[in-house]
């Protein structure tokens, strides 16, 4: 065998000593192109027997499944599915990417699966994430103690489509109708560091985008979302009808495991902070903060989704010219939510056997 080797390899060699410089530059461009393809396919991709299934999401509490479902799926030793989280870093990217079937499911922004639904997707809200893990802070030298206080200032929300952005204008109009605000919007990952230079002086988003601040001293807080909206909807989780109507049992598996992973984050915090904190490329120290302050403040039960609240979200969409009409027909699947068995929850039986 070794001689057979070096025989074609000198084969080879003489082969292109034959050509011009021009076709042995080619050759050895396209030889390198695939060597870097290859090596680019090797480390990116997953090599599985199982079913891939790809879920988007923003590194935030309310998503917290995402991250622990990757976890426990890539530690399992057998099932059918492996669940891989993609981070993204904008909301209008990963609903792009839906949109376009590069991924399977997206943790996205509530407003934002009505847009796409009144916009003809056919996608279905098939889970709530975890609730009360967003923060209105603002910067600490402003000394804001009131609504009123936000008289003049910027304020950034994660995007126009978002309940951050309806919470914070129906708060205005019905508390604070006389003050003008500037809203603007901003990627989450980037509110932090806006703060800090002085160019926001207040943002309202889910943690622990906020508790960064808050924990470098550099804001305080105003209110949690809590406060103004009872049961807030920040993220859920929509598949599209396709994925639902071809693949029933991987969507099945998908909404168990992200259900017991939020029941089972509750019941250990400190642990799932530590897997999220990697998964995010946050500080475990800030992870841990944003879901345990103030104590059994994030809502993990309540996973649902109801027309009710997808319409209150609708509503105040064409309330602030976000939506022309309140239409949600169609949107909501809550028959795997309702199915999932929330017994006997432990980490390696978070996925479905």
């Amino acid at each position: 065998m070794p001689f057979k080797f070096l025989k074609f390899k000198t084969i080879q060699l003489n082969t292109l000593s034959q050509l011009g410089d021009g076709w042995k530059n080619l050759i050895i461009a396209i030889s390198w192109f695939l060597i870097i393809s290859f090596l680019h396919y090797w480390l990116n991709f997953l090599h599985e027997d199982r079913r891939i299934i790809t879920m988007g999401y923003m590194p935030v509490v309310t998503n917290l499944s995402a991250p622990i479902l990757d976890q426990v799926s890539k530690k399992a030793n057998s099932g059918r599915y492996r669940f891989v989280a993609m981070k993204f870093a904008s909301f209008a990217e990963m609903a792009e990417s839906l949109r376009h079937g590069h991924i399977d499911a997206a943790f996205m922004i509530a407003p934002l699966a009505i847009v796409l639904r009144q916009q003809k997707e056919d996608i279905k809200v098939v889970y709530i994430g975890n609730r009360h893990e967003s923060t209105l802070v603002t910067r600490k030298d402003l000394n804001i103690k009131s609504l009123v206080d936000l008289a003049g200032k910027t304020i950034a929300v994660p995007m126009r489509y978002s309940g951050h952005n309806l919470g914070l204008r129906r708060l205005l109009a019905e508390q604070a109708p006389t003050i003008n605000v500037k809203i603007v919007e901003m990627n989450p990952p980037d509110m932090a560091a806006a703060l800090t230079s002085g160019a926001l002086d207040a943002y309202f988003v889910g943690e622990p985008f906020a508790a960064t601040t808050l924990l470098n001293g550099k804001a305080q807080k105003l209110f949690y979302v809590e406060k103004i909206w009872k049961n807030f909807i920040c993220n859920l989780l929509v598949v599209r009808q396709k994925f639902i109507a071809t693949e029933p049992e991987a969507v099945k598996a998908l909404i168990t495991g992200a259900v017991r992973a939020g029941l089972w984050a509750k019941e250990h915090p400190d642990a799932a902070a530590k897997i999220a904190s990697k998964y995010w490329g946050q500080p475990k120290k800030l992870v841990k903060y944003a879901i345990n302050n103030p104590p059994n403040r994030i809502v993990y039960d309540k996973f649902i989704p109801k027309v009710n609240e997808l319409e209150e979200i609708a509503e105040l969409m064409v309330r602030f010219g976000l939506a022309e009409q309140a239409n949600i027909e169609g949107l909501i699947d809550a028959s795997f939510a309702t199915m999932v068995n929330l017994g006997n929850i432990k980490f390696e039986n978070i996925l479905p056997q």
